[in-house]
């Protein structure tokens, strides 16, 4: 049976051509949603480029099918209608509300047509309940989202005969199949569980490769895990381009990733500049606008990023005990900058960073890897526990869309880190609250 799905402004909002997503199904928007859409199309944001969007496409939609009054088809089969109420708002307020007159369609859509049935979806959870409430099916709009749970690790475990391990370390290489591109796996010895390996699934042979052995460390950083041990190596393979870390406070993100950018930067010349960026999201409420030119008000933002670079500078070997990170931004090893001005932008021969991405939508970092130039490798780190943007969610942000759509592409890897090695208060705080 055909449903009819009413929609708030929200979901167009957050995704501008949601209308495709219903199947053979019949859309309705409410024309209040057009009205609240046309208020945010001025906005130099995302929230006012996805309501040009929404504008655009709905047009288009029109011109090749019709009224929409009357229905037009839409790509998915379906049908698009924009209607308005007639009734009075279900909350009969003295002051009625959009989300009153919204709510008023899906209920006379419900009333108009009651063997055809009608859910009303949003993303906004109280008038989720409002819906329900007065009868009406309402669903959250989860397009793309993706249980955090389920989410791809990068890794996993396997238990081999003893002799294949010895074969993986003889050979530096083990044939296998079964896993994704770039996969990583702990072999253990069914015998004698103190016997592992270490490895990496190469795509392009088929095999597993041992992973190589970091006995110095990188730039005084050694791996302490084995989740550590896979993204150093991943993060100091040539041939993966685009590398999402995820994990919790404290388990060597960020400093891992910086690490490996400064080791190809500064000692092995691979690429000409190290650029870190982060996307500027204040914890709890915002101190309002900060003095000074760029450079100073990016301060307190990037602070996190100098004080994972002062870390390893520290850690090094005696040469560079008592420089600091103003050295290597003076001669140009290092760059730190918002996202704010990366649009149009190409970025060639560089280890790029994106710190905090779990803060960015989707589109936002679509527009980030596409900016990516010849020679590039990217870097993106996060924690989706940890989000403070107000329009993305654990499940639907751009770090994890990344890490779902590139697990099966062979320039990409991805490894999940689960255990904090900043200190034990830290790793006993992220596990309790």
């Amino acid at each position: 049976m055909k449903k009819r799905f009413v929609l708030d402004t929200n979901v167009l909002l957050h995704d501008p051509k949601a209308v495709d997503h219903f199947a053979d199904n019949e859309v309705v928007v409410p024309i209040y949603v057009i009205e609240e859409i046309d208020r945010f199309k001025r906005e130099l944001s995302e929230r006012g480029r996805n309501a040009r969007l929404v504008s655009r496409y709905l047009d288009s939609l029109r011109e090749g099918g019709g009224r929409l009054s009357e229905g037009v088809p839409t790509p998915s089969g379906g049908m698009l209608r924009v209607v308005l109420t007639s009734s009075q708002s279900p909350a009969r307020l003295p002051e009625v509300s959009a989300d009153d007159l919204i709510l008023a369609v899906a209920l006379e859509e419900q009333r108009r047509t009651p063997d055809t049935p009608v859910i009303f979806v949003t993303k906004d959870v109280n008038l989720r309940i409002r819906a329900d409430a007065m009868g009406l099916q309402a669903v959250n709009y989860t397009e793309e989202a993706l249980e955090i749970e389920e989410l791809y690790s990068g890794s996993t475990d396997a238990e081999v005969p003893g002799e294949a391990i010895d074969r993986l370390y003889a050979d530096g290489k083990l044939a296998w199949e079964g896993l994704s591109p770039n996969q990583y796996i702990m072999l253990k010895d069914q015998a004698n569980p103190g016997h592992s390996g270490l490895a990496r699934y190469d795509p392009v042979q088929g095999v597993l490769l041992a992973i190589r052995r970091l006995r110095d460390g990188v730039w005084g950083i050694r791996p302490r895990n084995k989740e550590q041990h896979f993204a150093l190596d991943l993060l100091l393979n040539d041939e993966v381009k685009l590398i999402t870390l995820v994990g919790k406070a404290g388990t060597g993100k960020t400093l891992l990733a910086i690490a490996a950018g400064l080791q190809q930067v500064v000692e092995e010349r691979k690429y000409h500049k190290l650029l870190v960026s982060r996307p500027i999201f204040p914890l709890g409420r915002d101190i309002g606008f900060l003095p000074g030119d760029i450079e100073q008000k990016l301060n307190p933002w990037m602070q996190p990023i100098y004080d994972n670079i002062e870390l390893l500078m520290g850690n090094a070997r005696g040469e560079r005990k008592d420089r600091g990170y103003q050295e290597l931004l003076d001669l140009g090893y290092v760059q730190v900058e918002p996202l704010t001005y990366i649009r149009g932008r190409s970025i060639p021969n560089q280890f790029m960073i994106v710190d905090e991405a779990q803060n960015l939508t989707p589109h936002e970092v679509k527009t980030i890897i596409t900016r990516v130039g010849e020679d590039t490798k990217i870097v993106l780190t996060g924690d989706p526990y940890q989000i403070d943007n107000p329009y993305v969610d654990s499940a639907n942000n751009g770090l994890t869309t990344v890490v779902e759509r590139f697990k099966g592409q062979k320039l990409a890897g991805h490894i999940t880190l689960f255990k904090g090695e900043r200190s034990e208060l830290a790793e006993l705080a992220a596990n309790v609250l």
